[in-house]
């Protein structure tokens, strides 16, 4: 059943519990004063989730006024909205329907930490990655207005993702459609993850300290039908009037919008509520494309976030009353991200030509290192990974050494500029691609599973993956000393602890494997993080009486031939193990090295098969997939039909 606005307006109730809110429609007729007190029980709501399971924490926080507002003039039930990236959308899934689930939050079989269309039929499009709102929202009215059909279509977008290309192409569309209402919500706390960069964000800057835009035109308009001997009728050239005053009205603020096709309304106060409601329904009433510049504090409501936003935009536990984080029951090994960044700072200081680039994860990446000590070799793109990938190509050209440190799911969005601006020129820039493999607890949209495929297929690249700290410090000066293009994958999350040099690192060889265990009953292949596992899993073989071999690949372009292909003809059984996909992945190439070769061995390829892996942690993701040490060793047994 169709649930209108006015089918929710009780006047008689003065107060409502977020906890009793089963449709965002229910939020319609309340007062200034109600919503603020929703806003509070949201906030509230937000922080005892978060501080206790962990999760995104400022980017929530900031929009919850905007939320509400927003809700008071859409109807749910019909209109759309598009929440970008969806680290903002905490708020509202909790006023749609997801109060009492919200505790599970990121965990396996609860709710997801982004917008997810299977979730909820309010969650209108999903997204993980940047700076795709705008051109979903577009998509939607324009298939609104093909049928036929009146409902609104709001995305909601922030300024470090106005910064991503994919942006700003949709707004470039959207202007040049003039009759197609489409409301876009530019959500302005001057961050992203990390502090957003560029002439964008410095003109975001100019305006974000602007009066707000007086609707003059409007007045105008009118004042002119007051006219004796002209009244209703406008003269055509006085129509202009209402444009050129309005341009008047913002010599800079909102010029480029307004200049790209789009009315500008702004700056508002992200936390006013009755100013928002009001902005938000003159925006509805105009019928075209317009933009509302809301300006919002990052963190709102909980002093630690509003002064650390970098830190809080995603937190583990924490202590709600001193915000510090809770530490874990026994210490972990140094992060695989900490290592490349600490490495990365030795081998800059040593070799002013060797330059950091990131895509606005400067934290995530651990290049903030690099940042804070040399900042002349560190550059942020922002939201914008293409850019990198092309940035560093030319900056390859004359005599520097880019080091491009991304996401594995985030370098996906630049394939095309690592075949045509750096693979097919075989020139030398290095990637290391954080988060490779199975991340955990943000889900399909980040899980780094795909890379191994994906890069093995560009001409001229050298692809390697460190079995630990230690081989990874190795690898990357490899990397930085060859004449061409290489990509180095690294985990999510700690090391296995091993010692690390702080300098004097020997390079490897390219395209050499090496043995670690003999064996004669079965060969196991791994593959970068998998080499630890396969180790655990050889254990429980030879528990068995199953003598196992184990190779560290390192390289799985080129492959050792030399080493691998003997092995296989010996053993005749061989596993191949990785944290990626089976489809193009490692084991697959193992197979065309054999089937190239004539050789005509069985191979057991063990990793992810052709599934979307969902939130949980990464060991119960693995045990799902049956990547467990026990696990694999059970498979193991039961292909090869060992006896033992």
């Amino acid at each position: 059943m169709h649930l209108g606005v006015l089918d929710y307006i009780d006047t008689n109730f003065f107060s409502m519990l977020l906890s009793e809110l089963s449709h965002p429609n229910e939020l319609h007729g309340l007062t200034v004063s109600q919503l603020e007190e929703i806003a509070c029980q949201i906030r509230e709501r937000h922080l005892q989730v978060v501080s206790t399971s962990g999760g995104h924490l400022g980017p929530g926080l900031g929009v919850v006024e905007l939320t509400l507002a927003l809700y008071q003039t859409l109807d749910l039930d019909l209109d759309r909205v598009v929440w970008d990236v969806g680290h903002q959308g905490y708020p509202h899934k909790l006023i749609t329907g997801r109060f009492s689930q919200f505790d599970t939050l990121r965990q396996q079989n609860g709710v997801a930490g982004y917008l997810k269309r299977s979730e909820s039929k309010f969650d209108h499009f999903g997204a993980g990655h940047a700076s795709t709102s705008i051109s979903a929202a577009l998509g939607m009215a324009l298939a609104r207005d093909k049928k036929g059909e009146n409902y609104k279509c709001v995305a909601v977008i922030g300024d470090g993702a106005l910064t991503g290309g994919m942006a700003l192409e949709a707004i470039n569309h959207a202007g040049h459609l003039p009759n197609t209402p489409l409301v876009v919500v530019l959500n302005d706390n001057d961050m992203s993850i990390s502090p957003p960069v560029g002439a964008l964000s410095t003109y975001l800057n100019k305006v974000r300290v602007s009066p707000p835009l007086q609707f003059l035109s409007d007045s105008v308009q009118e004042s002119v039908k007051n006219i004796p001997l002209i009244g209703k009728d406008i003269p055509e050239e006085l129509k202009n009037i209402k444009g050129s005053v309005r341009r008047l009205a913002v010599p800079k603020v909102g010029a480029v919008f307004e200049e790209l096709g789009f009315t500008y309304m702004g700056p508002i106060d992200g936390h006013d509520i009755g100013n928002l409601v009001n902005t938000f329904n003159a925006a509805h009433k105009l019928k075209k494309p317009v933009l509302v510049h809301v300006v919002t504090t990052k963190g709102k409501g909980y002093p630690y976030a509003e002064a650390d936003q970098v830190g809080y935009h995603a937190q583990s536990a924490f202590d709600l009353t001193t915000g510090k984080s809770i530490p874990s029951k026994k210490p972990k090994p140094v992060s695989y991200s900490k290592i490349f960044g600490q490495t990365l700072l030795k081998i800059c200081e040593q070799d002013s030509k060797v330059v950091g680039i990131t895509a606005a994860m400067a934290t995530g990446t651990g290049l903030d290192i690099l940042q804070k000590n040399i900042p002349d070799q560190y550059i942020d793109v922002g939201i914008a990974e293409q850019h990198a990938v092309t940035l560093a190509a030319g900056m390859s050209c004359d005599g520097l050494k880019p080091v491009v440190a991304i996401y594995s799911t985030f370098l996906q969005r630049a394939f095309d500029q690592l075949i045509h601006d750096v693979g097919i020129q075989n020139l030398p820039v290095s990637f290391v691609l954080d988060r490779a493999g199975i991340v955990g607890a943000d889900g399909p949209t980040h899980q780094g599973q795909y890379d191994i495929s994906y890069m093995r297929s560009i001409p001229n690249f050298v692809l390697m993956a460190p079995k630990d700290e230690s081989e990874l410090q190795r690898m990357l000066i490899t990397s930085i000393n060859h004449n061409g293009p290489t990509a180095l994958r690294i985990p999510r999350g700690s090391g296995l602890g091993v010692a690390v040099m702080d300098e004097g690192w020997e390079p490897l060889n390219i395209g050499e494997a090496e043995i670690l265990e003999e064996g004669e009953d079965i060969l196991i292949i791994a593959y970068g993080s998998m080499v630890a596992s396969a180790i655990e899993t050889a254990k429980i073989l030879n528990n068995m009486n199953i003598n196992t071999c184990i190779v560290n690949a390192r390289f799985v372009k080129p492959l050792d031939k030399n080493l691998i292909m003997p092995l296989a003809s010996r053993i005749q059984k061989v596993v191949t193990m990785e944290e990626g996909t089976l489809i193009g992945g490692f084991g697959s190439a193992i197979v065309e090295l054999f089937n190239d070769n004539e050789i005509n061995i069985p191979v057991y390829r063990i990793g992810i098969p052709d599934v979307l892996v969902d939130h949980a942690s990464p060991d119960q993701s693995k045990e799902k997939l049956g990547l467990m040490p026990d696990q694999m060793a059970d498979k193991i047994v039961k292909k090869f039909k060992l006896v033992y």
